[in-house]
């Protein structure tokens, strides 16, 4: 699944909705962006468009903005984000006072329950983990962990191999089975291997002593340094995230009778049967020349290592619904150490962040009801439609494409779907019990739950209807293997899209995002998927050398940028979502142009049409970051820093010059001849 934005998630600015019930209350209703959708006082007319588009069009904004406590990074994109945490707020809270409450609504409001009552959490203490730990030291062979590792994918725990249940990337019709590497705890495999990550590392070792030593775990420190020593040598052999982004590389279909001849030392069979995948007698295989190293890793490593392991996996998992002891250790390694976070955020926030993860269309309905217009949702289905033509319209001129090549692209996109808002069939969680005072045990039988609704699938024919992300989801994304681009409530809202603003700068909001997610379908990525969905190969060897060429080009203007002291984008790793960005502008600014049918732009507060969309998608990526944060994103992010999903594309797109008169010799210029030129 290609998203907008992937992990920490970015967010756009807000709009007024005129919704029922809940909406009324003044906090849950988001100001417009300036008078006609852009924030004209956000901009720093100091700084020319030319020397630094960015800064130009964001910079008083972010002069003045500072980052809460709370957080590692804030810009628009998050503060609709807050946006969407109150209205799931309100909802919860109203739902949790309403004791007549039945279906949906009553599981929201015990589970919001469950995670306010701190006094009953704390009084809990370590309590909730017994049984799982006891699982775990009445462990009395490596088989057996392995057949325990599978189980607890199902609910707290953590497993060297990582599965799940997916449309088959050759097979889109029906679900299987994926396996892929594990058993980091770090966020990258750069963590344990390179010199500048040496105090997270070691931070790192200290937290796992620290929740061994809290849950009662013999010689937390031997067993600590003995772990990260373990994990060290999983990353050593491990696959890069950028390697990670082929889809051919990743798709390696294996009988699962003959995993154990593959990649022996694990017990696969027990691996599969305790995860509830017992039926799967197929897998397939993601980094498959690491899968035998991390098995003899396995197979190698001390029973009682590996038990110290699963119980410090257990407890790390948990610690946010344990006491308060042990979510604020949680909260000081993942938060201060990794990502430079100053404080943690009120409980209210983790509570409706858990409820959205883990019964997430229950509350999602329940948001859509009250929060999303039904007007976004046709207004949206028209841009869509503007931006579908101009896809059309480009591959029809790529002059670098041949014919044949061409009736294939052309045809995949004939076949895109669009899922605009809210599901049309929502989840049934009749069957998932929710009980007050329980909050360890709810979030494990929501897993559960979640987990066994995808295992029973297995083989079966997939849900075209089924999301992939919730409503009130700041986010969107394609998907390679139903071939479709969704976009949630709550993104569409300033500064992505607002019905009342500008078109102009509505196409380079929401515009560009639906650009870049029809993009997805034809960067380096989802070029190999053709219209059904399906992972094959449909380019002739002459038009995938000229892609891959044009691609190559535009990493390198990435991976010559340094963030920071010694870090840069890998533009490798960006790759997809970097060739998405530029398609997407490109493809806003064509369907503001067939927008006008043939009449000129307005021009607003000084500025023409192609400009406005261009600070249209500057507008939303505006903002900042800790260090320690960015240094995280630029190893495991796909996306490319916010300002550089600004900078980058527009400095290829011959339109951005005309638009601000950039010329030779000025920092933002390009020389035509080196600007890339893909879709």
């Amino acid at each position: 699944m290609k998203t907008l934005w992937l992990g920490a998630a970015s967010v756009a600015a807000l709009i007024s909705l005129s919704a029922p019930a809940l909406a009324a209350d003044a906090d849950l209703a988001a100001p417009r962006m300036g008078t006609w959708g852009f924030d004209l006082a956000g901009r720093d007319t100091a700084v020319a468009p030319s020397q630094d588009f960015f800064e130009y069009a964001n910079g008083a904004y972010l002069k003045a903005m500072v980052i809460p406590e709370d957080r590692s990074t804030y810009g628009a994109f998050n503060a609709l984000q807050e946006l969407s945490q109150q209205r799931m707020h309100a909802i919860a809270e109203k739902a949790a006072a309403n004791t007549a409450a039945t279906g949906d609504e009553a599981k929201v409001g015990a589970f919001y329950r469950s995670f306010m009552d701190q006094a009953a959490v704390d009084a809990l203490g370590a309590k909730p983990l017994a049984g799982d730990l006891a699982a775990i030291k009445a462990i009395g062979s490596r088989d057996d962990l392995a057949g325990l590792m599978g189980g607890t994918m199902r609910k707290f725990g953590g497993a060297f191999f990582g599965a799940y249940v997916h449309d088959d990337a050759k097979d889109p019709e029906t679900y299987a089975v994926y396996l892929f590497q594990g058993g980091l705890g770090l966020p990258d495999r750069d963590y344990y291997l390179e010199e500048r990550f040496k105090d997270q590392k070691a931070a790192y070792e200290a937290y796992v002593a620290r929740l061994l030593g809290m849950v009662g775990w013999d010689k937390p420190a031997d067993y600590a340094k003995a772990i990260v020593a373990m994990e060290t040598e999983i990353a050593k052999v491990s696959w890069t995230r950028a390697e990670r982004r082929d889809d051919d590389k990743t798709y390696n279909p294996f009988e699962v009778d003959k995993l154990a001849a593959y990649a022996p030392g694990f017990a696969w069979r027990k691996f599969l049967d305790s995860a509830h995948l017992a039926k799967a007698d197929r897998v397939i295989v993601a980094e498959n020349t690491a899968f035998p190293k991390i098995a003899a890793i396995y197979a190698k490593t001390p029973l009682d290592v590996l038990k110290a392991w699963s119980a410090f996996q257990l407890a790390d998992q948990a610690a946010p619904y344990l006491s308060q002891d042990f979510d604020a250790a949680h909260f000081e390694f993942h938060g201060k150490a990794l990502s430079g976070t100053p404080a943690q955020q009120p409980r209210w926030k983790r509570a409706v962040a858990t409820i959205d993860n883990n019964i997430g269309e229950a509350l999602g309905k329940l948001y859509v009801d009250a929060y999303f217009p039904a007007d976004s949702k046709a207004k949206m289905e028209a841009l869509v439609g503007d931006i579908h033509t101009a896809m059309k319209g480009r591959i029809e001129k790529l002059d670098w494409m041949s014919p044949p090549t061409k009736a294939k692209a052309l045809e995949k996109l004939g076949k895109f779907h669009v899922k605009i808002g809210y599901p049309d069939k929502w989840r049934d969680y009749s069957g998932l019990e929710v009980k007050d005072g329980d909050l360890y045990g709810d979030v494990q039988r929501a897993a559960a739950f979640e987990w066994d609704y995808r295992a029973a699938r297995l083989g079966g024919p997939v849900d075209d209807d089924e999301w992939g992300m919730t409503p009130p989801t700041i986010n969107a994304y394609y998907s390679p293997t139903k071939n479709e681009i969704v976009f949630p409530a709550a993104i569409l809202q300033p500064p992505f899209f607002d019905p009342d603003g500008d078109p102009a700068i509505n196409y380079g909001g929401i515009g560009g995002v639906i650009g870049h997610e029809i993009t997805h379908g034809f960067d380096d990525q989802g070029r190999k998927s053709d219209g059904d969905g399906r992972l094959t190969d449909w380019w002739t060897a002459e038009d995938a050398a000229k892609f891959d060429a044009q691609a190559k080009k535009f990493g390198a203007q990435y991976s010559a940028i340094e963030v920071l002291t010694g870090a840069h984008i890998n533009g490798d790793l960006t790759m997809g979502e970097n060739i998405a960005d530029l398609g997407g502008l490109l493809l806003a600014l064509d369907a503001y142009h067939l927008s006008l049918k043939g009449q000129p732009a307005p021009v607003i507060d000084g500025l023409t049409g192609d400009q406005r969309v261009f600070l249209g998608w500057a507008q939303v990526w505006r903002a900042k970051y800790r260090d320690d944060r960015m240094r995280q994103m630029l190893v495991s992010d796909p996306h490319s820093p916010p300002k550089y999903r600004v900078q980058v594309p527009i400095r290829n797109i011959d339109a951005f010059y005309q638009a601000f008169g950039v010329k030779p010799g000025d920092p933002m210029y390009i020389a035509p001849q080196d600007r890339v030129r893909i879709w």
